[in-house]
């Protein structure tokens, strides 16, 4: 499984509309074949603050994702938004259970 994560500040004034397009965003993105889980999440502590919680079945879905024009309109509207472009980690993951780690 491929997780990715991203975190970007929100300029106040925009929040509502940046709210908007990034859960218009993991919405068209969670129909897309290979993705378990899209989603926005705003910071408790740093309400100006949201990050993106992504799962992707492998590497090609992720590719297929970036490759999608969606995609890349959403990404130049966000940078566009937030003044700069979001901190994206992407990270390999294998599923473990908690008797796993005892």
């Amino acid at each position: 499984m491929i997780i990715i994560s991203a975190s970007f500040a929100v300029p106040a004034d925009r929040r509502a509309d940046i709210i908007t397009l990034c859960a218009e965003h993991s919405a068209r993105s969670r129909a897309e074949p290979g993705c378990f889980s899209h989603h926005i999440h705003a910071d408790c502590e740093d309400p100006n603050r949201l990050f993106y919680h992504e799962e992707w079945r492998d590497e090609a879905a992720v590719a297929a994702h970036f490759a999608v024009p969606e995609s890349g309109t959403f990404v130049k509207r966000l940078t566009a938004l937030v003044g700069g472009r979001p901190e994206i980690r992407i990270y390999r993951a294998e599923a473990v259970s908690v008797a796993d780690l005892g």
